[in-house]
């Protein structure tokens, strides 16, 4: 069954998010909330949404969080400004894309026009299973063996960004790929999480 944007922004509409929350790594799969920041004056923050359009949900105000010396990756947003349940997860400038295992590139990963760097991109897989040899939520950096194109590229550890990882299988239907940035902060600052963030259903 494949759901259409009325359905879509129904559930999302439904969603009752209140606060942001900041995550040093992986916040998982929910509802409980994993590695989220703490220390110093950090709390989570309150975020407002606008009605949700062609299954997207956008945020209308940009939470500023007081942050001790940490680095940001991730993004959970919450039922409440303590515990409370985790109902959407975000990397750190998500840009979300569907993709599929490379027919012709092996151990590659197909994403029309990318537009990703060797060496350089950060990116990370999660909502759903990752083809075998990635974890979840994981962050890896694009590789080039010599093999890349615009269209498909290989992933690697970021301790070892030259070697790909050797990957098979087929990923859960709901699992994408998004640029990870890691947000680093050497001492006390604010971490502003500017509007327009979005919750989807459309992947």
């Amino acid at each position: 069954m494949l759901t259409v944007n009325p359905a879509r922004n129904t559930a999302l509409d439904a969603l009752l998010v209140t606060h942001a929350a900041l995550c040093t790594a992986f916040p998982g799969a929910g509802p409980a909330i994993a590695n989220e920041l703490t220390g110093g004056s950090y709390a989570r923050q309150a975020i407002t949404f606008g009605a949700a359009s062609v299954g997207v949900r956008t945020s209308t105000n940009a939470p500023a969080f007081p942050v001790p010396a940490s680095t940001i990756n991730w993004i959970a947003f919450m039922t409440a400004v303590t515990a409370g349940s985790m109902l959407a997860v975000s990397p750190n400038q998500a840009n979300p894309k569907e993709f599929q295992m490379s027919s012709v590139l092996a151990n590659g990963i197909y994403a029309p026009a990318h537009g990703y760097t060797a060496g350089t991109t950060q990116i990370t897989f999660y909502g759903g299973t990752p083809p075998t040899g990635l974890v979840e939520g994981t962050t890896y950096v694009v590789c080039n063996d010599g093999t890349m194109t615009a269209d498909a590229f290989k992933v690697a550890q970021v301790a070892s960004p030259t070697v790909p990882i050797v990957i098979s299988g087929t990923p859960g239907t709901s699992c994408v790929l998004s640029i990870i940035v890691a947000e680093l902060f050497g001492a006390p600052g604010t971490f502003t999480l500017s509007t327009g963030a979005t919750i989807n259903l459309n992947f």
